[in-house]
């Protein structure tokens, strides 16, 4: 007990150092998205949509291919170019992955049921040499 209470300081940093080794394990089981493998899974194998929600430009620049492109101001306002089945799979991606958390939540809001965040985003999607378009601005 003695050797507690005179190390507390070092017990303390080593829970905090083993917390933000498993934040990342503990992210991604709960919902975190997924990564390009499993992306490609869902839409080759179950139809599934890949949904941009960059803006105009960005999508213009580069973008997955086969992707639609709603941007996340306009998700909630139709119309949109999201599919009419809410039961088809989701993959929502952006540049980095940063907006997807939030298009994930809205598009659950509307009543799709299988919506997942690529993780890493477009620049994920490049780094796995999948398909990358380019369209007119």
């Amino acid at each position: 007990m003695k050797f507690l209470i005179d190390n507390w300081f070092l017990i303390a940093a080593a829970l905090v150092s083993g917390g933000m080794l498993l934040w990342p394990l503990l992210q991604r089981g709960m919902g975190g998205g997924i990564g390009t493998v499993e992306a490609v899974m869902l839409v080759n194998r179950q139809k599934g949509v890949l949904i941009d929600v960059s803006e105009p430009a960005e999508y213009a620049a580069g973008h997955a291919g086969g992707a639609r492109n709603v941007p996340l101001a306009k998700l909630e306002t139709p119309p949109n170019d999201l599919p009419k089945n809410k039961a088809l799979p989701l993959v929502v991606l952006c540049a980095t992955g940063a907006r997807s958390a939030k298009a994930v939540a809205i598009l659950k809001k509307l009543g799709y049921d299988k919506v997942h965040a690529l993780n890493g985003g477009l620049r994920a999607w490049r780094d796995a040499n999948l398909p990358v378009e380019k369209s007119a601005a």
